[in-house]
């Protein structure tokens, strides 16, 4: 695919698909990440005078108007990253309107409306992305979190408009790759409480020297060995994943959690025990790994070269049990290896630690980097491959 990075765009008009997706809370934006990591892409093409459409989904309006998903709301913090510049917010994504109020006017930075006000968004209707693609002369793919979905912004717009990757989807692909071309020992940590990660474990078994399994994935791993894990999350399916898993001939690089922290009840103050992994009473709960298990972990990352990390080891929302992911967060931060970090809950953890800036790399895409890691080939990437085909000359 074709990078911004030694490429002459000037006095063109781009349309830059970003990921403005950001946590809104009682009408308030909780965490401008999303933005701040688009800013390199913005700059970039500012100072080669082009004009930006900042294109973007907000939430799941269902393809309806909704003022509550409106991204007039993501006007104000964006002006605060890029006080030099005039934004303007446009109240569509398409039309002649829109047009030609971009082409009228002197400001140089413009956000539209919800991509996603459109059901055709989501369909990868051509004739919307063509739509899409008649405001601009450039397209620039800077979303990487949502290039796992052929939505028409993110795939079939690239039939239309000479493609781009912008510098943080390019980052993305950088960084992740190194997971997937360790330098070894590479050891990865998987847990979360989503369970449908055979995907993402198969493939780990093929690129690494050990996986760490925690989190409420490590209870369909022990009852696949017939050990009773009380009230904890599992289910059918994954128990089965789970059983064809450990008879694998890569069996032996699956290292599950010996202890737990448990309760009798979800409550973020409720008393806990510590148990071993074959002692979890009927009545109770595990939502953390215990402090043997933690000592066991560290014994094996302190080895390595390569981490790589999707998914929280506990409840960590509630601070009695966070006390893994954190631990274990702080320890891989001060080692020398390699250390990647996957996954929305994993990530937003790091941040909530204060360990963003002592990692690698921290992944702007939840779904995307579990299925970029999994070894599967993302929509919007592959788009991007096939335009640089197509517009090569």
């Amino acid at each position: 695919m074709r990078t911004l990075i030694n490429t002459s765009i000037e006095n063109k008009t781009i349309f830059l698909r970003v990921d403005y997706n950001l946590p809104i809370k009682n009408n308030t934006i909780q965490d401008l990440t999303k933005i701040k990591s688009s800013l390199n892409t913005i700059n970039h093409l500012l100072k080669h005078n082009n004009k930006i459409l900042l294109a973007t989904h907000l939430g799941r309006p269902e393809g309806k108007f909704n003022n509550q998903f409106s991204t007039k709301q993501l006007l104000k913090p964006l002006q605060s990253l890029l006080p030099q510049h005039k934004i303007i917010h446009l109240p569509d994504c398409i039309g002649t309107d829109i047009k030609t109020t971009i082409q009228k006017s002197n400001a140089n930075i413009f956000l539209l409306e919800n991509l996603r006000f459109y059901t055709e968004e989501e369909q990868n209707d051509s004739t919307f992305a063509q739509s899409l693609a008649s405001l601009a002369d450039i397209y620039v793919n800077d979303a990487f979190a949502v290039s796992h979905r052929a939505h028409a912004s993110v795939h079939a717009i690239t039939k239309y408009l000479p493609s781009y990757a912008g510098f943080q989807l390019e980052t993305e692909i950088t960084q992740l790759s190194k997971a997937l071309h360790p330098h070894p020992p590479a050891i990865w940590i998987i847990g979360g409480a989503k369970l449908d990660k055979v995907d993402l474990i198969q493939q780990a078994l093929q690129k690494a020297d050990y996986i760490l399994i925690g989190g409420a994935l490590s209870f369909a791993f022990l009852r696949a060995k017939n050990i009773s894990v009380g009230q904890s999350k599992t289910d059918t399916q994954s128990i089965h994943s789970a059983k064809s898993l450990l008879n694998s001939p890569h069996q032996n690089k699956i290292i599950l959690p010996i202890d737990f922290i448990t309760t009798t009840k979800m409550s973020p103050n409720s008393k806990t025990s510590i148990r071993n992994n074959n002692e979890i009473p009927a009545t109770e709960i595990a939502l953390d790994l215990g402090p043997k298990t933690i000592t066991l972990f560290k014994q094996y990352l302190r080895k390595a070269h390569t981490i790589v990390w999707n998914g929280p080891l506990g409840y960590y929302e509630w601070s009695k049990f966070a006390h893994a992911t954190k631990d274990i967060g702080r320890f891989i931060s001060t080692l020398t290896a390699i250390t990647i970090v996957g996954g929305g809950e994993t990530a937003d953890a790091m941040h909530k630690f204060h360990l963003q800036h002592k990692l690698t790399h921290i992944s702007t895409g939840g779904g995307a980097s579990l299925e970029f890691l999994s070894g599967k080939i993302l929509p919007g990437i592959q788009a991007l491959n096939e335009n640089e085909k197509k517009f090569k000359q």
